[in-house]
């Protein structure tokens, strides 16, 4: 779900290295046509899970050169790095263990009882399948990772509350890094 298309997958494999050598991770890849085509690169850092406008300067200028050597998108386009934000997209079966507990919604790639998008609170990972514990059901459901076309995080006073804990933890590690200099 990191990609969806040939495009995708390409730009993908070219921003991987450069985000791995930067220490970020790179979340989501979308190549989107419109009146300009933008290619836009969801990334965070591996250590904290956050995103700063310097890293995203940093990858943007890295992958920036590199894209114009390999030439992978033939016309022209924007290129937009961010960060995913608390709504960030789950592209990776690890983030339905990172974020057990919060408030989700999935669209599947199929039909699972006459329907394809599911509101629910993340229960876990049992092998291939996601556990979510769904609106008015008793049971906890299990969903194969690879129906899973699209998946978010929906933003909740707790989801809010983890980011804010996120930032001021980045934020007192910066500062202590910065007077052991």
């Amino acid at each position: 779900m990191k990609t969806k298309t040939n495009i995708d997958e390409r730009v993908l494999a070219l921003a991987e290295p450069i985000a791995e050598d930067l220490g970020l991770i790179i979340v989501r890849v979308r190549v989107m046509s419109g009146k300009r085509k933008t290619v836009q690169i969801m990334a965070e850092r591996k250590s904290d899970g956050l995103m700063e406008v310097g890293d995203c300067e940093s990858l943007s200028r890295e992958l920036s050169a590199l894209l114009e050597v390999e030439d992978p998108i033939s016309d022209a386009y924007v290129l937009e790095v961010s960060s995913p934000g608390l709504d960030r997209p789950l592209t990776d079966i690890r983030d339905y263990t990172t974020y057990v507990g919060y408030v989700v919604r999935l669209e599947l790639d199929r039909l699972v009882e006459g329907r394809k998008r599911f509101r629910g609170v993340l229960a876990g990972v049992d092998g291939d399948n996601i556990e979510i514990d769904l609106e008015n059901e008793e049971e906890t459901a299990q969903i194969p990772f690879d129906w899973i076309s699209e998946s978010k995080l929906l933003i909740t006073d707790e989801l809010i509350e983890m980011g804010q804990k996120a930032k001021a933890a980045a934020k007192a590690r910066h500062a202590d890094e910065s007077s052991t200099e």
